[in-house]
């Protein structure tokens, strides 16, 4: 059986891919991730010192957080064990406790790695806890998922979080160039070569992420023309050929969702369409549901705009047809005039104001009867009983009113609240767009300073 950090080539083997060949076996090989292991840091001082604590490794993919825990497998003096979420089950769990239960009998831990954690149910995680509370095994687990929502709460509040961010493009032309040059593990007695500018779109296009740069350097290489040395170079072109598209770290289900439609949304609503049209790009790019876009897009034609300019709503609806119609990828077109029709239009959260206002006294005062000039009369029991007396049609004092010119068209100025809430003021204009002129509008339709449930 192989060990840990061993290779599988050898005369007649399968060599094992670069990426894994090229794991760093030990913290001196490790690169990036400074802010948690560099020197002097208190995570490579417990590694370095065997005493490692129940950790959560958290970061996008291929951060080194597999690697990391391999590290410390070479590293500890403890019992390692795998397991991937994946394929493990509870069986696999209680196999891997017993053991460790025997060991720690006997005085030796064990340290217990679960790669992608968030993949195991409530049960599973559960299956871990009362092993890592007392002790049977430290616990380092894996995932690109935010733990806060993919870790049950007593497991994670038993462990640190240690977040690992993309690498930077320094950190992937590192070990890009280690994996060149190593004649034990990577491609440095293959005679491989790699343009500057072969170099630079790798490094770019890996997107911080170190397995799709090595993955895709060991492509390129099989790939590229022969010399006439048995070697090869490789130019921009293999690259391009290897790696068509950029890596993107954008999982539908996950932070990379979120991260980007909230950008999306509050870049919007700050009046920026060139970051507005990035993030809608991004999200197109890498996949998004065009109608789940759409949609939000329509939510935000009222809760950031409304009333200051009601077009929007118009055009965000018009473009969620449109999208449903001709779908993608044609698609990006509605979407886009939408996106920049909205960033450039006035901006104004009275409509959510207004309602939230009057919600509030929904659920705070009493639910009192509708007042009796606002009711329905279909019968003459209920007309007998002051049911819609004293209702002024509004349209009957049109011309009047107009005449006066003291009240705004069709308007009744009569009180339509419950007495309890006479003079409310749910609906406060602002000052750009259309508003501005609402704003007149709505004090002549009240006629005097009413209290603001909005305050200050």
């Amino acid at each position: 059986m192989l060990g840990l950090f061993e290779s599988s080539g050898g005369d007649g083997g399968v060599r094992e891919p670069l990426a894994a060949r090229m794991r760093p076996r030990s913290l001196d090989e490790f690169v990036g991730q400074e802010a948690i292991v560099g020197p002097g840091r208190a995570l490579r001082r417990a590694i370095e010192s065997d005493r490692l604590p129940s950790m959560i490794l958290w970061g996008p993919p291929g951060t080194g957080k597999t690697t990391l825990a391999q590290v410390i497998a070479h590293t500890t003096g403890a019992n390692f064990q795998m397991l991937s979420a994946v394929s493990a089950g509870v069986a696999d769990l209680r196999r891997v406790m017993a053991d460790a239960a025997k060991l720690k009998r006997t005085g030796k831990r064990t340290v217990l790695f679960i790669d992608e954690i968030h993949r195991f149910n409530k049960a599973q995680q559960d299956a871990v806890l009362p092993y890592v509370e007392d002790g049977t095994v430290t616990l380092i687990g894996a995932t690109t998922e935010n733990p806060s929502f993919e870790v049950n709460s007593a497991l994670l509040s038993r462990s640190r979080v240690f977040v690992l961010q993309s690498l930077g493009d320094d950190d992937i032309r590192a070990i890009i160039e280690r994996a060149l040059t190593d004649p034990e593990r990577g491609l440095g007695n293959d005679h491989v070569t790699m343009n500057p500018d072969a170099l630079d779109a790798l490094v770019n296009l890996a997107n911080g992420d170190a397995r799709i740069a090595l993955s895709t350097l060991e492509f390129a290489a099989a790939a590229a023309p022969k010399n006439a040395d048995g070697g090869a170079t490789i130019d921009t072109q293999t690259i391009a050929d290897a790696l068509q598209k950029r890596a993107r770290s954008y999982d539908k289900g996950g932070d990379g969702h979120y991260d980007t439609i909230s950008a999306f949304i509050k870049t919007i609503r700050g009046s920026d369409p060139d970051a507005a049209v990035y993030y809608l790009a991004r999200m197109i790019e890498s996949g998004e549901d065009a109608l789940f876009i759409a949609r939000r897009l329509v939510i935000l034609a009222s809760e950031d705009i409304g009333l200051a300019d009601s077009r929007a709503l118009q055009v965000a609806v018009a473009a969620q047809q449109a999208v449903h119609f001709i779908g993608m990828p044609e698609g990006f077109y509605p979407l886009a005039h939408a996106v920049l029709y909205l960033a450039t239009a006035p901006k104004s959260n009275t409509i959510g104001r207004a309602y939230n206002a009057a919600l509030a006294d929904v659920e705070d005062t009493r639910n009192d009867p509708v007042p009796m000039h606002l009711r329905n009369a279909p019968t003459q029991l209920m007309k007998k009983l002051g049911y819609g007396s004293g209702y002024q049609y509004a349209h009957d004092n049109y011309a009047a009113m107009e005449a006066e010119g003291d009240a705004p068209p069709a308007v009744v100025l009569q009180q339509n609240l419950p007495d309890a809430l006479a003079g409310r003021a749910y609906f406060k204009p602002g000052k750009q767009g259309d508003e501005k002129r609402l704003r007149a509008w709505i004090d002549a339709r009240r006629g005097s300073e009413t209290e603001d449930p909005f305050g200050p």
